[in-house]
């Protein structure tokens, strides 16, 4: 199986159904192989005092977190349309719960795994409930050094869950390319000896790209329909032109990692000749003459004798006569 992408669409709907299907579209069209939402009750999510993050006061202006986020709810009602529209188009629906009354919807739809956001990893109730429904978790890790990580995995093997991959992820938004540490990746699939992908907040799509190259198996990227649309996320997401550029760079870079063998590709055996050298006559030898470095040198075509015989040929006679830049025959 090749890099799985998910398309974060979260809460770029606005609070509304109908964009939400949009999303859907757009994502199927950029060829990913699953699309994310958000669900949860404001209620159950933050409390009135709860206070914005500086990207969303950049980006909704000054508020509480409850106001905000009470403007972007979407019902269970159309979630589960949404699942439904998603199975018709033919992607994957996925969303991430942010409440217990979400995770109890959400496993009654029977999603294919769950998708720990990097704000619950410290959640313990939080994962203990995704672990005993049993599904397979992936989890983001943002704000996280590995203590943390590792805690969290335990608490999920201990109850119940079995199959865990783990995303590398910064929850800046946008994320500073000097803030990104791609190669924590690898750190933490050499310490928990687990799947490794990441989760992208930057501008642009290079580094999710340049993840896929260092062994991310798991691409997660936020996009819109349009960035300049009102709401928290929309700036740091991709365009839905943006987003097919992403998919298909990463298939590329998923194509050209290869198999790691170091052997003339197909495509490149027939250069060989054309490329390469051989040993021919410096000038005309008469048959039974002593090959020397006199008589013989090296040119294209690499279809002869190869240079690196040369020592092998030197000081031996001349089979028959050979005219300038004949190819020398043993």
């Amino acid at each position: 199986m090749g890099v799985y992408i998910i398309a974060e669409a979260g809460v770029n709907h606005n609070g509304s159904f109908e964009l939400a299907c949009k999303l859907v579209d757009a994502a199927k069209t950029a060829g990913v192989d699953c699309i994310k939402f958000q669900t949860f009750k404001s209620k159950n999510l933050v409390s009135r005092n709860a206070q914005k993050a500086d990207y969303q006061k950049k980006t909704t202006g000054e508020g509480s977190q409850i106001d905000m986020l009470k403007k972007i709810e979407l019902s269970f009602d159309e979630f589960l349309a949404l699942r439904e529209y998603c199975n018709e188009v033919g992607i994957c629906f996925l969303s991430t719960p942010f409440d217990f009354e979400s995770i109890d919807f959400l496993n009654s739809i029977d999603m294919p795994f769950w998708k720990i956001p990097s704000g619950e990893i410290t959640n313990y109730p939080y994962l203990v409930a995704l672990a005993r429904t049993g599904k397979p978790v992936v989890m983001s890790t943002g704000m996280c050094d590995i203590k943390e990580i590792r805690a969290a995995i335990n608490v999920l093997n201990a109850n119940g869950t079995k199959e865990i991959k783990l995303l590398h992820c910064n929850t800046e938004y946008p994320t500073p390319f000097e803030d990104v540490n791609l190669r924590a990746m690898q750190t933490m699939r050499e310490t928990f000896n687990l799947e490794v992908g990441y989760s992208d907040h930057t501008k642009g799509m290079e580094v999710p790209v340049a993840a896929v190259a260092l062994g991310a198996t798991i691409i997660e990227k936020h996009f819109t329909l349009d960035k300049n649309m009102e709401g928290p996320d929309h700036k740091a997401s991709l365009e839905p032109n943006e987003l097919a550029a992403m998919v298909s760079s990463i298939r590329n870079i998923e194509q050209a990692l290869g198999s790691g063998d170091k052997t003339p590709s197909p495509s490149e055996k027939k250069n060989i000749p054309i490329a390469r050298k051989s040993i021919v006559a410096k000038k005309y030898i008469k048959a039974g003459e002593e090959l020397s470095e006199d008589n013989i040198t090296v040119k294209r075509p690499g279809c002869g004798i190869s240079p690196m015989r040369w020592l092998d040929v030197l000081g031996t006679k001349a089979i028959r006569d050979f005219e300038e830049d004949e190819l020398i025959e043993l």
